[in-house]
């Protein structure tokens, strides 16, 4: 970078700077919002594009500099209106966003796709301040289209890559471009959406932050769906106080999804939950069978420092919990059935350049470029268009009625109580199928890395709406241990 004043900064301050840091640069004259923008370009080609070529990033908003720049002429005016005020965050390529860029979820079929509007998401995050920078990469269709979908591969972008180990590990999915792109300082946040893993499961292979929210606290509306009853959106970071800025931001009621109206506490400020003694007195139970088979030994080792260090800040840790269900088969056609109504909704609003109007519309345009739209084939796509898409047949309705149960009464419920937890511990994502049916929140913080450099996650689970709980829990765990490095990456040259 040949600008004299951010060459320094590009590689050596930003990739760990974190969004009070540069918030408060931002305050003292030493950076503008502007300079932030062009910073992170820059890294996106040095390191997304050139370097190891991550593929994360699918499209930046050709806006963004503009959009600094008025932010930056606002806070001289009048001042900054909160903790986001010129920050450059990424969302996701399946959320809306009501300006140039494309919402595509990944596939060729929508590469022409412009949202009318923002969705309730983007719409929050500019009213908060934010720099929309661009779209992140993700699997394709959220890793509703195929079995076997490798993470991170999409149509429209390829396949995203782990910073930390780019031919080595895995980049995890479908949020897989949002998870390597923060973990890779290629923006200070994104923003990813998640059915079941879909955030925790990049974020503790990227070594990042990733708050998976109880369905509801988050607004539904502009995001591609899969399943209504179990998708939302959510803050991908470096640390937990930047999650819980960002979480902070995103909380409204909005009266056009009727989900965020179960949120008892709406537009709270969760930034008054990072306390460093934060731990003392939480009572954490550990869900070890079947979640910890996953693992290798030296992934487990890690796991157990993570406990040492819970119960060393005051946690009181009970070491061994079962989960009710845990160990049996759970069926999908709870998203099988769902999936179907839900895309044909989102699909029947899309503008005339989209010539996919339902589900069928869009197998039948994946058929007929195969080679290309094919290479890992549509079979779930498929299943689910068998189904009526009127949520009437009696499969789906004792499946969810079954779900509900056994994920929350049955399950997640009955072993909090029978323990007195505030929450349960898994490690990675493997434990995300069950609070994912019963809609509860999840968070997961770094836990360290192998001798290869393979990132490990601790992810902690709540009860609805007990966002303010699992906060507090990460961040003391978060603050004793400190465990998160930046990757290292192979560094190209880019002409400025």
């Amino acid at each position: 970078m040949n600008h004299p004043k951010l060459s320094g900064l590009v590689d050596e301050w930003l990739p760990n700077a974190t969004i009070e840091e540069l918030q408060a640069a931002m305050e003292n004259g030493e950076v503008t919002s502007k300079e932030l923008v062009l910073m992170y370009l820059h890294r996106i080609s040095k390191y997304d594009k050139n370097g190891p070529k991550l593929n994360s990033v699918l499209e930046v908003n050709p806006d963004a500099v503009f959009i600094a720049e008025a932010l930056d002429l606002e806070r001289d005016q009048s001042g900054a209106r909160g903790p986001l005020h010129g920050i450059p965050i990424l969302l996701k390529d399946n959320i809306d966003t009501g300006d140039m860029m494309h919402t595509s979820a990944g596939s060729l079929a929508l590469e022409h796709h412009v949202a009318a509007e923002d969705s309730a998401v983007a719409s929050q995050l500019r009213r908060a301040g934010a720099v929309i920078l661009g779209k992140t990469n993700m699997t394709e269709w959220a890793n509703f289209m195929t079995e076997k979908m490798p993470n991170g591969y999409s149509s429209r972008g390829g396949q995203v890559l782990n910073p930390y180990g780019p031919s080595q590990f895995d980049v995890g999915g479908s949020s897989s471009g949002s998870g390597a792109a923060v973990a890779a300082g290629l923006a200070v946040a994104a923003i990813g959406t998640e059915t079941s893993g879909s955030i925790l499961s990049p974020a503790s292979s990227n070594s990042i932050v990733g708050i998976k929210p109880t369905v509801g606290l988050i607004s539904r509306r502009g995001i591609i769906p899969i399943s209504f009853s179990q998708d939302t959106a959510g803050p991908m970071t470096k640390s937990v106080t930047d999650a819980a800025v960002l979480l902070s931001a995103l909380t409204e009621t909005d009266e056009k999804d009727i989900a965020t109206k179960t949120n008892p506490t709406p537009g709270i400020s969760y930034t008054s939950f990072l306390l460093k003694e934060g731990l003392n007195g939480m009572r954490i139970g550990v869900a070890r069978d079947p979640y910890f088979t996953y693992f290798s030994d030296e992934e487990s080792l890690l796991m157990e420092e993570a406990i040492a260090s819970l119960r060393e800040q005051g946690a009181e840790v009970i070491g061994s919990i079962d989960i009710p269900f845990a160990k049996e088969e759970w069926d999908y056609h709870t998203l099988f059935y769902e999936f179907k109504p839900s895309l044909n909704a989102y699909l029947r609003n899309t503008g005339s350049s989209v010539p996919i109007k339902s589900l069928q519309d869009l197998i039948a345009y994946n058929k007929k470029d195969s080679s290309t739209m094919l290479k890992h084939n549509q079979t779930v796509l498929e299943e689910s268009d068998k189904h009526s898409g009127t949520l009437t047949e009696d499969e789906y309705l004792s499946s969810r009625e079954k779900d509900l149960y056994r994920s929350r009464e049955g399950g997640l419920d009955a072993v909090m109580e029978e323990h007195t937890l505030d929450a349960i511990l898994t490690p990675n994502n493997f434990g995300a199928g069950i609070p994912a049916k019963a809609g509860y929140p999840s968070i997961t913080v770094p836990a360290g890395y192998t001798e290869k450099g393979k990132p490990v996650g601790v992810t902690f689970t709540a009860r609805a709406f007990e966002e303010s709980t699992l906060i507090q829990i990460a961040y003391g765990y978060e603050q004793a241990t400190k465990l998160r490095k930046a990757p290292t990456l192979q560094k190209t040259e880019v002409k400025s």
